[in-house]
């Protein structure tokens, strides 16, 4: 049992040494281990205070990412509105240039043959014209080839004058 039964003595000098490295751990361990553990906790707190400012600025980055993102495309339906519309103002100011050109190519056209028509017209004229006199002119010679011929014509010619 002596095993187990504590002496006095040693009771004495394990308290002593107890106390006197627990004066010399609060003297010169305890402070440092504190103001360690101190600081520890101030730069968790840091850290996590930081963590939440950093949440924050990455969730205001990301609205406002969102917000530029909407204004892009807002930007780019209305620059190919924009587009669309001057292409189709375009495409109708080439359409009516182009009706405008065939019809003035159309109007010229139908001038030019009507001036062509005329001249034709006019020269038909003057050739049937031409021919006719040929004719005349071969029709009374040979009703006119003989004396008796002439004569008769001039008699005629002559009672028509009078009666008139």
């Amino acid at each position: 049992m002596d095993l187990i039964t504590p002496n006095i003595g040693l009771v004495f000098w394990t308290g002593l040494v107890f106390l006197l490295l627990l004066f010399i751990l609060t003297k010169f361990a305890w402070k440092p281990v504190l103001g360690a553990v101190n600081a520890r906790e101030k730069n968790i707190s840091e850290a996590l205070e930081l963590a939440v400012k950093t949440k924050a600025e990455m969730a205001a980055l990301h609205a406002q990412n969102e917000n530029l993102l909407k204004e892009a495309r807002a930007e780019r339906d209305a620059i190919v509105k924009d587009a669309r519309e001057v292409s189709n103002r375009m495409i109708e100011e080439a359409k009516a240039n182009a009706k405008h050109e065939a019809d003035k190519l159309l109007v010229a056209a139908n001038n030019a043959i009507q001036t062509e028509k005329a001249a034709a017209m006019s020269e038909l004229k003057a050739h049937v014209a031409e021919l006719s006199i040929d004719i005349a002119e071969k029709i009374v010679r040979a009703e006119l080839a003989s004396d008796e011929k002439q004569k008769s014509l001039a008699s005629k010619l002559a009672e028509d004058i009078n009666l008139n």
